[in-house]
């Protein structure tokens, strides 16, 4: 393991303690709250916690955080559940912080019978006002001297659910004027008369985060527990109470969490677009979520890869979406089937082409010579894109207008010679001659052209909705905009193709599968919208300015 190069400061850790002997194998653990889907922030720290065990002998753990009844759902739990797996890991044990529970309990009577815990009767106001500043300490409670009984007796009462909601607390009893704010006297339970997703209605008081986490830990051995950056502050209760209540040494370490361009990640946020309608739901394409990378078409080698680039750092840093969609087009380049769809289609006439179909060959993906061939009709009459014909063109124009030629993909040249046009002067069709001696792969015509075009034989064309996505905000940073954050989304983020014209290939097209649609982008059925129709989404278009080997685009 020690000639792995390029590891990052937490694999530089785990390498050390390995190798030191501190352990034989590690045990890591992903803990969110079921409480909203993951996004691009928790896909970093997916990709770190199994990533380290997948590198290094040893373990994940996923463990929900459901200390909170009132915010949290089974709905939840199956989404995150999905998100992991699809991303292509695999957790050893699945827990939650309610099965601990009983043990939790345990451990607060265990503390309060070492002086070290001591129900509260202060309102959440009176707390905040006894807490002191950051340069001036803050005052004891005047409960904080019951006696150990009394303590003792008022917890077991809280948890028979005597008491209503925000009457006690049970805070740790350490020190009003510690210079960490934290550690003045944290709260450690909070009595919360609400019905809990797992647990029903066992519970009326519930343990905060600070309690229930480094002590779950504890309890399942994770040797690394790996917490964003504003944990930083939460490390020296995590320790204090592991000491005080003589538990199994876990460790906490933190790395910064990345934020992206152009969109938001709180989930408060997310939420407020959810319920306001501003987006489809969490898996809407727009959403940085992962289920809505996964409905949007983003493959999780590409979002993976993405997570190994921007890397694991000790500050916080927003990355520029034109990095993942880098990593998201070069994937998909390497996988996706070739197809030809017409958005905005105009006919072309074929004059000199028999009326029966002919059936050409093109090839699924160039970039693999293992993807096979597919069969697709050319016919007296086309589609080609509307924005492929001029009238009048200026000079360098190499697509179609009177007297010019082009190529048509897979199939042969055509020349222009006559234009259809309504009353009102629109074109509605064009008469082109295709020369026979021209067909792609077999062309002995000796004519050279600039131009090739996509297009679709009208007789044996399918229709389908096409979705195109843009990004869901105007501005690169939108949290740190002043005023309301959705003042700068984006109106233009989705423009809707009614009615696209497919090669019949795309007939049977499959949620699993990717496409480029030529000269448009990258594209996937949508897994949610397709019934009896065909819906697809625009994943990532062909080119961005994004180039590799420039630097990691980050600001912070």
């Amino acid at each position: 393991m020690s000639e792995e190069k390029h590891l990052n400061f937490i694999e530089e850790i785990v390498e050390e303690d390995l190798e030191s002997g501190k352990y034989k194998s590690i045990v890591t653990r992903f803990p969110p709250e079921p409480n909203g889907y993951l996004h691009m922030g928790h896909a970093t720290s997916i990709c770190l916690n199994f990533g380290l065990t997948k590198k290094f002998p040893g373990y994940t753990n996923l463990r929900f955080d459901d200390t909170n009844p009132v915010t949290e759902d089974t709905e939840y739990v199956d989404s995150i559940k999905e998100d992991i797996k699809w991303l292509g890991f695999e957790w050893q044990n699945e827990h939650y912080a309610s099965d601990y529970f009983d043990e939790l309990y345990e451990y607060a009577v265990k503390l309060i019978n070492k002086g070290l815990a001591y129900v509260d009767d202060s309102t959440s106001e009176e707390i905040a006002s006894l807490k002191g500043t950051p340069t001036e300490p803050g005052k004891n409670s005047k409960y904080r001297d019951r006696s150990i009984a009394e303590n003792l007796d008022l917890f077991q009462r809280m948890k028979a659910g005597e008491f209503p909601d925000g009457s006690k607390t049970l805070r740790a009893r350490i020190d009003m004027a510690h210079p960490n704010m934290l550690m003045r006297d944290p709260v450690l339970y909070r009595i919360k008369h609400a019905h809990h997703h797992r647990t029903g209605d066992k519970w009326c008081i519930y343990p905060m985060y600070d309690f229930a986490h480094g002590q779950s830990d504890s309890i399942e051995k994770v040797t690394h527990s790996i917490c964003t950056l504003e944990f930083v502050p939460h490390r020296e209760l995590y320790n204090w109470l592991i000491e005080k209540l003589e538990i199994y040494p876990s460790h906490q370490y933190e790395f910064a969490r990345r934020n992206l361009t152009y969109t938001v990640m709180s989930k408060r946020k997310l939420l407020q677009l959810v319920n306001e309608k501003h987006v489809d739901g969490w898996d809407d394409p727009r959403m940085p979520t992962i289920s809505g990378m996964r409905r949007r078409g983003y493959t999780p080698e590409a979002i993976r890869d993405f997570c190994d680039r921007v890397g694991i750092a000790k500050r916080e840093n927003v990355s520029d979406v034109g990095l993942l969609e880098f990593c998201v087009r070069e994937h998909l380049n390497k996988i996706a089937l070739r197809r030809m769809v017409v958005f905005d289609p105009l006919k072309v006439i074929i004059t000199n082409f028999a009326e029966e179909t002919q059936w050409l060959e093109g090839e699924d993906n160039p970039e693999d010579e293992n993807s096979g061939t597919r069969k697709i009709p050319f016919g007296k009459e086309l589609y080609i894109e509307r924005e492929d014909f001029m009238e009048n063109p200026p000079k360098k124009y190499f697509r179609l207008f009177p007297g010019g030629m082009v190529r048509l993909k897979y199939a042969y040249i055509i020349r222009c010679d006559e234009v259809v046009k309504d009353d009102s002067g629109n074109v509605t069709e064009v008469h082109c001659t295709y020369i026979p001696e021209s067909r792609s792969g077999h062309d002995t015509s000796g004519i050279n052209v600039k131009g090739t075009l996509h297009w679709v034989e009208v007789k044996n064309a399918v229709t389908a909705e096409v979705r195109l996505y843009d990004r869901l905000f105007k501005v690169e940073d939108p949290s740190s905009e002043e005023g309301d954050f959705k003042e700068y989304i984006n109106d233009n983020s989705l423009h809707t193709v009614a009615t696209a014209f497919a090669e019949p290939a795309l007939k049977n097209a499959r949620i699993n599968e990717r496409y480029q649609f030529l000269r448009k982008g990258y594209f996937t059925l949508d897994n949610k919208d397709t019934y009896s129709r065909l819906v697809f989404n625009r994943t990532v278009s062909l080119k961005d300015s994004w180039k590799p080997g420039q630097a990691t685009p980050l600001k912070g």
